[in-house]
């Protein structure tokens, strides 16, 4: 039974009782239970009124059914989905896509396979652009041309490319065959252009944030042309949110992780955030969390107006790889990190290693035994190694990896965003930091409009006193 395979969170190293000085203890969070009932009230208030998009998905059943429809067709027609997507758009449907298909995925012969090979092109690269080219047929593919904005510079400078490309080998009136859009409802020039052009196209909710919209069109798409269950990813958020939906934070993993990583900010000054998953399968889960945690919360300003500078910074490792990195760093440096395991309990494939070289005693104890255990007491020795050093973390555990523990995941990360953005008094869901730059950009390149900015790239460029 689904059910019973539940995501849970081990926060034991954390707490005072393990780490000593170093630990929060409970009445540190009892001093906060003002600002937490507000916190719970506010996102409970917000969710009634439409604010948190995010937390509808799970349960938007028509558009996974449209959803499922379109990629049937697509699984059925084409060799290759290309999405070209940058942020949001992009490295939700990379963690999942990496997450709960072959690690080769498209490398399979299509016998194995048995649904379109999978690119995302998330950046501007252009030796990576070209390259793309040189490894698929645009006439066996369909590209997913996914903006909310419908202007995003990256996205339509990839778009320009491929529509050209399209032209010349299939011919303009075939570019209805092989373009399908994800935007906004109703604005942005991408929605002109599905409207004039007739492509099918979905839309991404008004009211969820790209960092937000891997459980809606922008990720279910195309994650549902390669195969993966799409209602499985959503019943699996849908059990999650019963959990998060808990007043009791004791009983409540979203909104304790929020609390946790607040106290240690604000008591112990912990301003790094550390993913490390045990499994090469989650490696890009890290690379979805990074964004965010890094948009939500790295804030000037409070709901108020007030200047506050407030942010957590996310670092992220992979388990095994970075005990030989970065886990030097974690036990012996700085007491500023708060680190957050992904463990496994039962891969989908194991190996066990054979008994093999047995006269030498640093090698044949790993005779006999399975490569996860060996990945496993990895993690839990890294584990007890930072507590009796102090330093803190806690331990997401998925039973196993699938669409139903990853919606669960995927989830409860977003909704501990939510809330540790109302204990900090911010705005978790918009991200002015970011506009400067697309402005300069648009400015840079010349768009219409955007002139009066050349003059400060220009003054900028022309500082040459500090080049080597």
């Amino acid at each position: 039974m689904k059910s019973l395979k539940k995501v849970t969170l081990n926060f034991n190293n954390m707490m005072k009782e393990r780490l000593g000085s170093q630990g929060i203890g409970i009445n540190d969070i009892k001093k906060l239970n003002q600002k937490i009932k507000q916190a719970i009230k506010n996102i409970k208030q917000k969710r009634e009124d439409g604010l948190l998009g995010f937390m509808y998905l799970p349960y938007d059943l028509k558009v996974r059914d449209e959803i499922k429809k379109v990629a049937e067709l697509v699984q059925n027609k084409y060799e290759n989905v290309v999405v070209l997507g940058i942020g949001g758009s992009a490295l939700g449907t990379i963690a999942l896509r990496n997450a709960l298909k072959h690690p080769f995925y498209n490398m399979l012969p299509s016998e194995k396979r048995k649904t379109p090979k999978l690119f995302v092109m998330d950046n501007v690269d252009p030796e990576v652009a070209s390259g793309l080219f040189d490894v698929i047929d645009l006439k066996k593919s369909v590209i997913n041309i996914i903006t909310k904005s419908g202007a995003t510079a990256e996205t339509v400078a990839f778009m320009k490319i491929v529509w050209k490309k399209l032209i010349d080998k299939a011919g303009k009136n075939k570019l209805k065959e092989h373009i399908i859009i994800t935007t906004d409802k109703e604005k942005g020039e991408l929605r002109k252009i599905a409207n004039t052009f007739g492509f099918i196209s979905f839309v991404v909710p008004g009211n969820v944030g790209g960092r937000f919209s891997v459980l809606s069109p922008v990720g279910l798409f195309p994650l549902a042309c390669i195969g993966i269950n799409i209602d499985d990813l959503l019943k699996g958020a849908a059990y999650m949110d019963t959990i998060c939906s808990n007043d009791n934070i004791w009983k409540n993993p979203a909104y304790i992780r929020a609390i946790l990583h607040y106290i240690s900010d604000i008591k112990f000054g912990r301003k790094i955030t550390v993913m490390m998953p045990y499994s090469n399968a989650l490696k890009d889960i890290a690379d979805w969390f990074a964004q965010l945690w890094a948009e939500s919360l790295g804030k000037k300003y409070s709901v108020q107006g007030k200047v506050v500078y407030k942010g957590l910074t996310p670092v992220k490792a992979l388990g095994a790889t970075d005990q030989h990195s970065q886990v030097q760093l974690y036990i012996e440096g700085p007491f500023d990190k708060v680190i957050t395991f992904i463990k496994i309990d039962k891969f989908r494939s194991d190996i066990t290693m054979p008994a093999n070289f047995q006269e030498f005693d640093s090698i044949s104890y790993l005779s006999n035994k399975k490569m996860s255990a060996l990945l496993n007491a990895e993690q839990i020795a890294t584990e007890m190694a930072l507590a009796k050093n102090q330093r803190p973390s806690m331990t997401i555990t998925l039973p196993e990896i699938s669409e139903w523990t990853l919606g669960q995941l995927i989830y409860m990360l977003e909704v501990e965003t939510a809330f540790i953005g109302e204990l900090y008094n911010i705005n978790a869901f918009d991200q002015p930091g970011v506009e400067l730059g697309k402005i300069l950009t648009y400015a840079f390149m010349g768009r219409k409009g955007y002139k009066d900015k050349l003059k400060q790239i220009k003054i900028s460029k022309g500082i040459k006193k500090f080049i080597i």
